[in-house]
């Protein structure tokens, strides 16, 4: 794994925080612009927790790095899963949403810490941190460097840490269903929200994490269905894999 340097390229790209910082005051809708997000939870937190460590190196929670996490569906989750959790995002509005959220709509007693910090894969990397696992879920899409991202993950989960992954395949179904009938038709996201061209076949996913010295351990496809998301051997449009720091 190279190390990340201050002089390294950034993996936040700016027009992209610019579109979702945009969109935080709705992040919470569940009818609004993140709708989708809030579909496919359950799934997400719930495959993620079938493969994620249950507790650290002694007996505390095991430290979650919710990575990429916007006003912080999945980190509120991970967190009333039992996890200690820090949710990292480059938008400082994502983060101002998260934190309103959960001041607002406090977690119940039996959850684990959750914690917001504004700031970049980067920061985290510089300061020598470390987690048990870190979570990036249909984050790796929107970065400008997937592979130098993927090799920060694996530095920030630590020897033998696991790291979790969801995003979208580069399939021509995914450009019909994933973008153009998701944006233009049916209107479920803001048109603009995905780059086709930048989604990720699992091969691609496979090569930057093996470059990063990860081991995949498991993979599924996720996929909407008449009661709601489900877990699929489909990859073809969206899906999540679970990996393992050599």
């Amino acid at each position: 794994m190279n190390a990340t340097t201050p002089h390294a390229p950034s993996s936040v790209s700016d027009e992209e925080i610019a579109r979702f910082s945009a969109l935080a005051e709705q992040w919470w809708n569940p009818s609004g612009p993140m709708r989708p997000l809030h579909a496919m939870n359950a799934l997400r937190i719930d495959w993620a927790s079938r493969h994620l460590p249950l507790r650290g190196r002694t007996t505390r929670r095991a430290k979650i790095l919710d990575i990429g996490c916007g006003a912080g569906l999945a980190s509120e989750a991970l967190a009333k899963a039992g996890y200690d959790v820090l949710g990292l995002d480059a938008s400082a509005n994502g983060i101002a949403a998260a934190k309103e959220h959960l001041a607002t709509c406090p977690l119940p007693e039996h959850a684990g810490p959750l914690h917001y910090r504004n700031g970049s894969a980067e920061d985290l990397v510089a300061e020598g941190c470390e987690f048990d696992a870190v979570v990036a879920l249909e984050i790796i899409e929107h970065v400008t460097d997937p592979a130098a991202f993927m090799d920060m993950l694996a530095q920030l989960a630590g020897p033998k840490g696991t790291v979790i992954v969801s995003t979208m395949n580069r399939t021509l179904r995914s450009l019909a269903v994933g973008k153009i009938g998701a944006e233009y038709i049916l209107r479920l996201l803001p048109v603009g929200t995905h780059e086709w061209r930048k989604f990720i076949q699992p091969s691609e996913l496979g090569q930057y994490a093996r470059a990063a010295g990860l081991r995949m351990t498991a993979i599924a496809g996720m996929a909407p269905g008449p009661m709601g998301w489900k877990e699929t051997r489909d990859l073809g449009i969206n899906y999540i894999a679970a990996f393992t720091r050599y």
